[in-house]
């Protein structure tokens, strides 16, 4: 049974989380150069409970992050798209890639169809990014995508004592880009 849609961008496919992606979320997350921005390494028991908190996010909120799949090799490369538990600072499309993916231009592509989605199927009126100030990768993956600094917010609980620059515009904003750019 399908909890989500899936996307098709040039190279990726985005699709909910499946149980046989869990052994590439946990080398995901067991890599600490991967992790250093999103949370720090974890584990086998706590990347099981991350894998159901989003895919469980599909039935509570009716939206989460897809599973990114490379076409060319049918391999898992990350997780990316729509984002917001309790406490979060607004309606982000967030990214998270296997160190292999990195500089492909994966999270752009990724991203650009996750806001798609976003604005055009979920009625967002403002995508954000929470970025780590020192996370390079993601602030010039954000300009990309044409946000800027918004705001600043404070992490909410498991992430106490963090504080993320809020990257983001507009779906207006978005469109007018996406226009542009077609």
């Amino acid at each position: 049974m399908a909890i989500g849609p899936s996307i098709e961008t040039d190279r990726l496919i985005l699709r909910p989380p499946r149980a046989e992606d869990f052994d590439s979320w946990v080398a995901f997350h067991a890599d600490a150069d991967v992790m250093t921005h999103l949370g720090g390494v974890q584990g086998p028991e706590l990347t099981w409970r991350s894998m159901c908190t989003m895919t469980g996010a599909w039935t509570i909120r009716g939206f989460s992050m897809f599973s990114v799949i490379e076409k060319a090799s049918g391999d898992w490369v990350g997780r990316l798209g729509p984002w917001q538990p309790e406490g979060w600072p607004g309606t982000e499309v967030g990214w998270g890639l296997a160190r292999d993916a990195w500089g492909k231009g994966y999270a752009t592509e990724g991203a650009s169809a996750a806001i798609d989605y976003a604005v055009d199927i979920l009625g967002w009126d403002e995508v954000i990014h929470t970025i780590d100030p020192a996370n390079a990768g993601s602030i010039r993956v954000a300009e990309r995508l044409g946000s800027r600094v918004l705001r600043q917010a404070k992490a909410p609980p498991p992430y106490e004592g963090t504080h993320w620059d809020v990257y983001g515009q507009s779906a207006d904003d978005w469109r007018s880009r996406r226009i542009k750019d077609a």
